[in-house]
């Protein structure tokens, strides 16, 4: 039996449903997921919202493991006591230990069975690596923005997001739940390997490299002057060509991407990024080489 333990968090935002119903089911019938002997603890990251069927109560759960909020002695942000009670609980120095942690999320956005990493972290990119290389899902490779900052899978020496979408919030969907599953064991499949020492990796991976965003055209007042035009929506992953539709004005106006570096869009029109003025986010398609310094991180936190 391995020695180290995976946190599986479900319902960090209290709107999607899909994971968390996943662990009801789960916990009635157990063979229900392969866990491949590794040690798991499951836990719904923010019940209160959940009950509610709200995204948060306070704050973003998702990010509320900024150090900051986190160092503060008094917070009156319900998500940032919940933040610091995973921790205190389920952190590496917990008082039930956890060195991976896996964030399960669903989005309004045609993002399909994809990957989320934030940083580069080479214990995270390791793992994407061997899902990727086993089911072929695309990573999100989030960095370099201020103002979205401490999300929950940061707490921990290794973590990622698995994001399944199109799907609204509170929709429980047969699809969403079954790729959510997927997606699961081929994660817990991986780290099992990779524990037992039997588990090649790929040589290289491919992420798309977060660029920056791009909010919804607004007035003098701040509210939308323009919609996400209907020939991009659905259009994640995507490359954006000289002269591709962005956004609709009402009077038809169309306005349009005038770069030329060819950048692949995702998240597009996620009802939840209304709130942060993100109507997509624009990424970099690159292919990484995975060096054998990379592979280690991973197998030396799994202990083999």
């Amino acid at each position: 039996m391995s020695r180290f333990q995976v946190l599986l968090v479900a319902g960090t935002h209290g709107n999607e449903v899909n994971a968390p119903w996943l662990f009801e089911q789960w916990s009635e019938t157990p063979e229900l997921i392969n866990t491949h002997a590794v040690q798991l603890v499951q836990v719904i990251g923010n019940p209160a919202a959940l009950e509610l069927g709200r995204r948060y109560l306070d704050r973003d759960l998702n990010r509320s493991f900024r150090l900051d909020l986190l160092s503060s002695s008094s917070s009156s942000d319900r998500e940032v006591d919940r933040a610091k009670e995973l921790l205190r609980l389920y952190g590496p120095q917990g008082d039930k230990p956890c060195q991976i942690a896996i964030d399960l999320h669903s989005t309004t956005a045609a993002m399909g069975n994809c990957l989320v990493v934030y940083g580069r972290r080479s214990a995270d990119l390791a793992l994407a690596a061997l899902i990727q290389a086993r089911l072929g899902l695309p990573i999100y490779l989030h960095e370099g923005d201020q103002d979205q900052q401490g999300f929950l899978v940061e707490g921990w020496p290794c973590g990622l997001v698995i994001e399944i979408g199109p799907v609204p919030q509170s929709l429980l969907q047969a699809c969403i739940v079954e790729q959510t599953r997927l997606a699961l064991e081929a994660c817990l499949e991986s780290l099992g390997k990779v524990s037992s020492g039997l588990l090649s990796y790929p040589d290289h991976l491919v992420v798309h490299r977060h660029l920056g965003s791009l909010d919804l055209p607004r007035d003098a007042s701040g509210r939308p002057a323009a919609i996400v035009h209907p020939q991009l929506q659905g259009g994640d992953w995507r490359p954006l060509k000289a002269g591709t539709p962005l956004f609709l004005r009402p009077d038809g106006e169309v306005l349009r991407f005038e770069g030329q570096e060819l950048p692949v869009p995702v998240f597009i029109n996620e009802a939840a990024y209304f709130e942060k003025h993100i109507a997509m986010s624009l990424t970099s398609r690159e292919v990484w080489p995975l060096p054998e310094a990379l592979k280690g991180a991973l197998q030396q936190l799994v202990g083999f």
